[in-house]
């Protein structure tokens, strides 16, 4: 099967690589909005744009499962966490978990839905290895949370100085119970059934077609994943399966109805959704350009080989035979206003109660980052999206005189920069923040030049646990103090770049850089740099 694929994915590059100019657009970053390289464009003809709407599901953080007490547990010995109603035993029945009805309200009420106070779930047929009732609890009909919105920003693509900030309606929130996970053995030519993630509580938040790229879409998930995380209500680690992306994408001609759509399904990381639907957005269009016909069907991506596979045409609409859960009452939610006399927020869902405890979202926090530090505010983007980075920030800060607007160039790009070079989180960084933080204090004390502080930061890196004072004592880092051996060295280096030297009073000062430069190697960093271009500018007058 694996080679099957393999070979199918294989003709579909060569193919792929034979359309002139696809290549081109996909490594130029061309695949925006509206394709400014399309031949229909050149030929007067409208141009091409293309429309991206997304179903995520994302895994319910909670203890148990949606309808059974069973663990839920990311790493478990296969089958382990199955309890009979999981198995589909005769005679069992489900009981819905309050826990993760409470955290569907939270997302819904975070992503400005309106909540239904009532309900419905419905069964939702067809028929997988690792679906053992052969049917899917979910909400069809009446969902828990309808009519939402979205906003994210991202990088304008080609405009990388210019964020856009944008919104995606929520057509719905809905509460499903997860299937199991089928493991093919290509070896043994066999599939084992694990159903430890059988019944595991999802949110499915359905997005309307608002986006018309990768890279747009990418910064909606993005921006979920976080409104999670902070909300308590998902953990939405992609990498461990619990947020997965469906991506519905077509193309059509500007002021034409919309074209047939694909679905490239179960997309587990946002760079990889990123990348499939701009392969997927440049493959309808050639095929469409070179006279073929877009088929409707489900197609997977491989993220190796960078290209979408046919998995399995939806030309013949599947008929999943919905009909009313019979095993559980409408899910009925209330109000402060229609809360029942006596009865508390523990016996019932409470929509005001949960309300009342939000936190702060995401785009909430980054306002009070610009405002309270005066950073940037594509500064406070990266702070939020870095698990671990606003605080780390934010301890540097307390724990230095420096200004933010400084600090926060060393936690970016030198902090932030190693980190991803080595591929570490913020918790796994050999620099704490408190050393981070007496490093810059020692530079904001004009102890030591900002070249030195860089070389104290190196090593720093290397985790020895030294303190930033002891490397600066250890390398002899201390700033240069004696004037007259900077005028000395100033000086020498005159002497030694004549050339240079009379660019300069020819009127050139920007080789007088060079000269700073040459004077900062010479005491290993150890010149106030301000202070060096004062004492150069001094001698060359004269």
């Amino acid at each position: 099967m694996a080679a099957s694929i393999l070979r199918r994915c294989r003709a579909s590059l060569q193919a792929r690589h034979r359309r002139v100019g696809v290549i081109a657009a996909l490594q130029s970053g061309a695949l925006g909005r509206r394709p400014e390289s399309s031949p229909a464009r050149e030929s007067g003809v409208a141009p091409w744009v293309a429309v991206v709407g997304l179903e995520i599901h994302a895994q319910i953080s909670s203890n148990s499962k949606l309808f059974s007490s069973s663990q839920v547990q990311f790493v478990a010995p296969p089958n382990s966490l199955v309890s009979f109603f999981d198995a589909s035993l005769p005679g069992t029945l489900p009981v819905l978990n309050k826990r993760c009805v409470e955290a569907a309200v939270m997302t819904s009420l975070a992503l400005n839905c309106s909540i239904n106070k009532k309900s419905l779930f419905d069964r939702k047929h067809y028929f997988y290895a690792d679906l053992p009732a052969g049917y899917q609890i979910t909400q069809q009909r009446l969902p828990i949370a309808v009519n939402g919105r979205l906003s994210y920003s991202f990088w304008e693509s080609g405009k990388k100085d210019r964020m856009v900030t944008r919104s995606v309606r929520i057509k719905q929130i809905q509460l499903e119970q997860d299937s199991g996970k089928s493991l093919h053995d290509d070896i043994r030519s066999q599939t084992l059934i694990d159903l430890n993630r059988a019944g595991v509580g999802l949110m499915e938040v359905v997005m309307e077609p608002d986006m018309s790229s990768g890279e747009e879409a990418a910064a909606a998930v993005r921006e979920l994943q976080l409104i999670l995380q902070t909300l308590g209500s998902s953990q939405a680690i992609m990498a461990e399966g619990q947020l997965r992306v469906d991506a519905n994408v077509s193309v059509h001609h500007l002021g034409e109805p919309y074209g047939v759509r694909t679905e490239v399904k179960n997309i587990n990381s946002a760079r990889f959704l990123a990348r499939a639907i701009d392969y997927e957005i440049q493959r309808q269009i050639k095929e469409l350009e070179n006279g073929g016909t877009v088929l409707n069907e489900t197609r997977a991506f491989d993220h190796k080989l960078g290209c979408t596979i046919s998995m399995r045409d939806k030309e013949g609409k599947q008929d999943y035979r919905f009909m009313p859960e019979p095993n559980l009452p409408p899910l009925i939610l209330y109000d402060t206003k229609s809360l029942p006399a006596n009865t508390s927020h523990q016996q019932v869902v409470n929509i005001d109660w949960i309300r009342e405890r939000l936190p702060d979202l995401p785009s909430v926090k980054r306002e009070k980052l610009v405002e309270q530090y005066g950073i940037l505010p594509e500064h406070s983007f990266t702070l939020l999206n870095e698990e671990g980075l606003t605080e780390f920030f934010e301890n540097v800060v307390k724990q230095t005189q420096m200004n933010p607007k400084k600090v926060i160039g060393w936690i970016l790009n030198d902090t932030l920069g190693y980190l991803k070079q080595h591929n570490l989180t913020v918790k796994e960084s050999p620099v704490s923040s408190l050393f981070l933080a007496d490093l810059l204090n020692l530079q904001e004390r004009r102890a030591i030049s900002s070249s030195a502080a860089k070389q104290v930061l190196a090593e720093l890196w290397k985790g020895e646990g030294k303190t930033p004072f002891q490397i600066v004592k250890e390398k002899k880092l201390e700033l240069l103090q004696d004037q007259q051996e900077l005028e000395q060295i100033c000086q020498d280096v005159m002497d030694g770049h004549q050339e240079e030297v009379k660019e300069i009073k020819q009127g050139n000062r920007k080789v007088l850089n060079k000269l700073i430069g040459l004077v900062q190697r010479a005491t290993r960093g150890r010149a106030d740099p301000v202070l060096v271009k004062q004492t150069l500018e001094k001698r060359l007058s004269q």
